[in-house]
C-alpha cells in the first residue's frame, strides 16, 4: 500500500505546500520507503511509497516523457506486463513500476483508463496540457480513497488514502464510491465499472460449476504472488484464509522467499490459532502464531480507530487483531500478505444468511453485501495492514472470481440442514472422490464452520469489549446520545464507546463516511456469529 494526496486548482498552491506534505505525512505509515511530490499549474500531488514492485525505480508521482502528465497511484496493477506488451514499441518505459502503465494508457483512453487495469488501485492523475485532473477507485474498492472540498477554496478538489490528511483542510468528505472515475473537465464522478452482476434483481441461473471455481480462484492467487519483497499469507485457520493459503503453497512462482510464510493470532489456545497450526502443518508453510492478550487487546482500540477511521463495532472488533498482527509481520520483514476477504459476501458466508427469506433475497444481500465491501471487510484488511507498511492482497474479489461465483443460482448457495455455508466453495476444493489428486486442505478444515475473525482470535475478546464497554458508557449516556449523531445513534454500549472515541480523533464531517455493519433477517443487533443459533458456541439466549 502507498498513501496519496493531492489538490486539483488550489488558489495559492505554493503557499498550500507545506500544508500539503504536512497532510501527506498523516499517511506516511502507509508508504514509509519513499516520499514524493509535484506542483504542476495549481494542481499538486503528493505520494508516501511502499516498494513492492520496481523497487529501484518506482517512486512517484510518475512523470510522463514530455513532463506534461503527472500520476500518484496506490496499489497494484497485477495485468501490467501484459498491458506493457500491448504499449510497446511505440511506449518506452523508464521503471519497472506496475503502476506506470496508467501514465501511457492515459493518452489514447482518457477516463475509460481503469476498465484497461486489473488490480487493486486508487489513483489520481494530472494533465497539464488540458488543466485536467482524474481520479478513479478500484471496481471493489480494496484500496482506501476518499474525496474532499472545502468551502475556503471552492473552486478545489482534493483527494487522499484516508480521512486524516482531508478533515484538516475540508469540511466536506466522502468515500470515493468504487468502480468510478471523476473527471475535473465534468465535475462528475460516473461508474466505469460495468459487471453482468451489478443488478440485484437480474437473479442468475446458471448451475454451478466447480472446476470453474476453483480454477479461476487458482488463477486469481496466482497473478497476486506478484512481488519483489518478501511477503506471506494471514491464516487464520478459516476455510477462506486456509485456501488462499494452500493455493499459494503449491504455486510454484514463489518468489523473495525460499519458503511460503504465514500468520496467525489470537488470545492463547483459540479456535483460530488451534485451527491454523493444523493447516500450517499439512501445508507445510513456515508458521508464525502470535498470542495477545485482552489487556493488549484494549490497550490498542484508540490506536486501532484512529487509522480504521471508522466507529462500526465488528470493523474494530475484528481489525484490532488483524492491526496487533500486522505489526508482528512487518517486524520479520514481510511487506505483503494474502487473505481471504470477499469469500464471505460472495457465497452467503455469514450465519445469518441461514435466514434469507428466498434465493432471490439470498442474492440481493450476496450483491449488496459485495457492493458494500469497502465500508467494511476492504477497509479493515487494508487499513488494518497498512498502518505498519503491510499491503494485503484479496484474491477472492479478483474481477473474474467475482463474474464467475456472483453468476451462481443462489438456490446453489442456501444454507440448509444438508448444506453447509459456502457449500459449492468447499465442493470446489473438495478432492475426495478423486483418489489421484493431492487434497487442499484436511477434511475438518475444508468443512469447518463458519467463525467469524473476531469470534475465531478467542471467545473472551468479545466478551471482554462488552465488559469494559458496561463500565464506560452509563445507563444515562444511552437514553441521552450526542445530538449531533442525528439519527446514526449506537445500539450498544460498545458502539456508544467507540463513537465517543472517534470523535476524540476525528471532527463531523468524518462521521457520514462510516457504515455501520449489521446483519440481516434477525432481530439480534450484535455482529458476531455467535450471536445466530446456528453456531456451535452461540451465546446463551
Amino acid at each position: 500500500m502507498c498513501g496519496i494526496f493531492a489538490c486539483h486548482k488550489h488558489p495559492d498552491v505554493h503557499k498550500f505546500k507545506p500544508q500539503a506534505l504536512q497532510l501527506a505525512k498523516a499517511v506516511r505509515h502507509r508508504g514509509p520507503d519513499w516520499s514524493g511530490n509535484i506542483i504542476s499549474n495549481n494542481t499538486i500531488l503528493t505520494h508516501e511509497r511502499l516498494s513492492i514492485v520496481g523497487i529501484d525505480s518506482g517512486a512517484q508521482p510518475l512523470v510522463s516523457d514530455d513532463g506534461t502528465i503527472f500520476l500518484a497511484v496506490n496499489g497494484e496493477i497485477y495485468n501490467h506486463r501484459i498491458l506493457r506488451k500491448q504499449l510497446k514499441p511505440e511506449v518506452t518505459f523508464r521503471t519497472h513500476s506496475d503502476c506506470e502503465v496508467i501514465l501511457h494508457l492515459y493518452p489514447n483512453h482518457g477516463i475509460n483508463t481503469p476498465k484497461l487495469l486489473d488490480g487493486m488501485f486508487s489513483f489520481v492523475l494530472y494533465d497539464s496540457k488540458n488543466d485536467r485532473t482524474i481520479a478513479a477507485r478500484d471496481p471493489i474498492g480494496i484500496t482506501s480513497f476518499y474525496q474532499g472540498w472545502s468551502s475556503k477554496t471552492p473552486g478545489a478538489v482534493y483527494f487522499a488514502s484516508e480521512l486524516k490528511c482531508l478533515h484538516p483542510v475540508c469540511d466536506k468528505i466522502v468515500s470515493f464510491p468504487p468502480g468510478h472515475i471523476y473527471d475535473s473537465l465534468t465535475k462528475k464522478t460516473t461508474r466505469y465499472f460495468e459487471p453482468s452482476w451489478w443488478d440485484p434483481k437480474m437473479v442468475p441461473f446458471h448451475p454451478v460449476d466447480y472446476k470453474l471455481i476453483r480454477t479461476t480462484l487458482e488463477k486469481s492467487v496466482r497473478k497476486r504472488l506478484m512481488a519483489e519483497v518478501p511477503y506471506g499469507v494471514l491464516l487464520s485457520g478459516g476455510l477462506d484464509s486456509s485456501l488462499i493459503a494452500s493455493i499459494a503453497a503449491h504455486d510454484s512462482t514463489v518468489t523473495a522467499l525460499p519458503e511460503l510464510h504465514s500468520f496467525s493470532i489470537g488470545l492463547s489456545g483459540s479456535p483460530d490459532t488451534i485451527a491454523a497450526k493444523r493447516v500450517a502443518k499439512f501445508l507445510g508453510t513456515v508458521h508464525h502464531e502470535f498470542n495477545f492478550t485482552l489487556q493488549e487487546g484494549l490497550d490498542a482500540l484508540r490506536d486501532v480507530i484512529y487509522h480504521l477511521e471508522s466507529y462500526d463495532v465488528t470493523t474494530i472488533r475484528a481489525s484490532t487483531p488483524m492491526y496487533l498482527l500486522s505489526r508482528k509481520i512487518k517486524a520479520l520483514g514481510v511487506k505483503m500478505v494474502l487473505s481471504g476477504e470477499g469469500s464471505d459476501e460472495i457465497f452467503g458466508g455469514y450465519l445469518y444468511f441461514v435466514n434469507a427469506p428466498s434465493k432471490d433475497g439470498f442474492h440481493a444481500e450476496n450483491i449488496r453485501r459485495v457492493k458494500n465491501l469497502h465500508l467494511s471487510d476492504c477497509l479493515r484488511a487494508n487499513k488494518s495492514t497498512a498502518a505498519w507498511g503491510v499491503e494485503a492482497r484479496v484474491p477472492f474479489l479478483d474481477k473474474q472470481f467475482l463474474e464467475v461465483s456472483l453468476n451462481v443460482d443462489p438456490a446453489e448457495k442456501l444454507i440448509t440442514k444438508e448444506r453447509i455455508e459456502k457449500f459449492i466453495l468447499r465442493k470446489a476444493f473438495d478432492t475426495s472422490d478423486d483418489p489421484d489428486a493431492k487434497p487442499y486442505l484436511p477434511d475438518d478444515i475444508l468443512w469447518r464452520q463458519k467463525e467469524q475473525f473476531s469470534d475465531g482470535v478467542g471467545y473472551g475478546w468479545i466478551d471482554i469489549l462488552k465488559d469494559t464497554a458496561e463500565k464506560m458508557v452509563s445507563d444515562e449516556q444511552m437514553k441521552s446520545p450526542k445530538p449531533e449523531w442525528g439519527a446514526d445513534v449506537p445500539d450498544s454500549k460498545e458502539g456508544y464507546w467507540y463513537r465517543c472515541m472517534f470523535d476524540e480523533q476525528f471532527p463531523a464531517q468524518c462521521a457520514p463516511t462510516v457504515m455501520r455493519w449489521t446483519p440481516m433477517w434477525t432481530k439480534v443487533t450484535d455482529p458476531s456469529g455467535r450471536a445466530i443459533s446456528i453456531h456451535v458456541a452461540k451465546y446463551d439466549q
